[in-house]
């Protein structure tokens, strides 16, 4: 099945009350990915009085932590979450960094601080939907790639090239649509070419 993502690492930054909300969101593979990347914000920010975080993992998104790291509890790691589940993202790492302006906000001033910190970096990412897809590859020609790109453009799928004396050609395409991939190879090349069927990968 799909699941949405970011592309890539964002931060923003935003100020309530003279404390400083430092929001940094970042796709991970995997949980040892997710924490590596804390221990980097925490590297990044060492004076920080707090680094609040969640992530949540896997297609299904059924892998979710989250830490108020010192925070009265409830009121930082579960905001965090909150925000990237309820945006039906996984494979995401969030860092909330928080400088200390003296003031003290309450548990409410709190979950809303770290929810529009959170909030704020979400909106400058730019969101992915990725899907399971198989390579579907072969060594073609020049003229015989050409006519692969365009098939497989006909039916919304996408080509990887790598261009050499020949062309080597993974035409991406969903599971159930291996067949028809090999058909078409066969079709364009007139049975010449030897496809060979990959991986499943997420693309």
């Amino acid at each position: 099945m799909p699941y949405r993502t970011i592309a890539a690492p964002v931060e923003t930054e935003i100020e309530i009350k003279k404390s400083r909300f430092i929001g940094f969101l970042a796709p991970v593979a995997d949980e040892a990915e997710a924490r590596e990347v804390i221990a980097e914000r925490r590297s990044a920010h060492p004076k920080a009085r707090h680094h609040c975080t969640a992530f949540v993992l896997d297609p299904d998104s059924r892998t979710q932590r989250f830490s108020d790291d010192g925070e009265p509890a409830g009121t930082a790691g579960a905001p965090i979450l909150d925000v990237v589940s309820g945006h039906g993202l996984t494979f995401v790492v969030a860092v909330v960094t928080r400088y200390f302006g003296g003031t003290l906000l309450g548990a409410g001033g709190l979950v809303r601080a770290y929810g529009q910190a959170t909030s704020a970096a979400l909106e400058t990412a730019r969101i992915v939907t990725k899907h399971e897809l198989v390579p579907v590859r072969a060594e073609v020609d020049y003229a015989q790639a050409n006519a692969l790109d365009r098939a497989a453009g006909n039916r919304g799928w996408t080509t990887r090239s790598q261009y050499g004396a020949a062309v080597h050609l993974d035409m991406m395409v969903p599971v159930a649509e291996v067949d028809a991939a090999l058909a078409i190879y066969a079709d364009v090349t007139a049975g010449q070419a030897e496809p060979a069927v990959g991986d499943v990968e997420w693309a």
